[in-house]
């Protein structure tokens, strides 16, 4: 039996068993216990600390990652305390990338997830965004 230390969050991963299991890494639900601090992002865009944006949605997925992660570190928080990530991929961009960049920051920590295409973003460069959720 785990034991829980006082104000401790708790992330537990929900993949019911009477449900088909996720598609990819991720968590269909993210239960979250006693939380006291919160994290909301914006839309994170693939616009690099010197203004430039990559071109190819790899290397897009990396900055964005990034700068998601300098948002975790400013707030005192670390990829595993994320609890849900919405993704938006211009429609016809490749998927891989994207989810291997996820991967390669949350490691094996499993945070609901979903993945969206849509036809344009705000600028024309953006191939992709990121928003998360996170708490402790």
């Amino acid at each position: 039996m785990s034991s829980v230390r006082e104000n401790e969050v708790v992330l537990k991963p929900i993949n019911p068993t009477t449900i088909a299991p996720p598609a990819a890494k991720y968590a269909h639900a993210v239960l979250v216990e006693q939380p006291t601090r919160w994290l909301h992002t914006s839309g994170v865009v693939p616009t690099a600390p010197d203004g430039s944006c990559p071109d190819g949605v790899g290397p897009q997925a990396e900055v964005v990652w990034a700068n998601i992660t300098a948002m975790l570190d400013d707030a005192a928080m670390v990829p595993s305390d994320i609890v849900s990530v919405t993704t938006y991929v211009v429609v016809g961009e490749p998927l891989g990338p994207v989810m291997a960049a996820r991967d390669a920051v949350l490691g094996d920590h499993l945070a609901a997830s979903v993945l969206v295409t849509v036809p344009a973003l705000a600028q024309p460069q953006w191939r992709m965004e990121v928003a998360v959720v996170a708490a402790t």
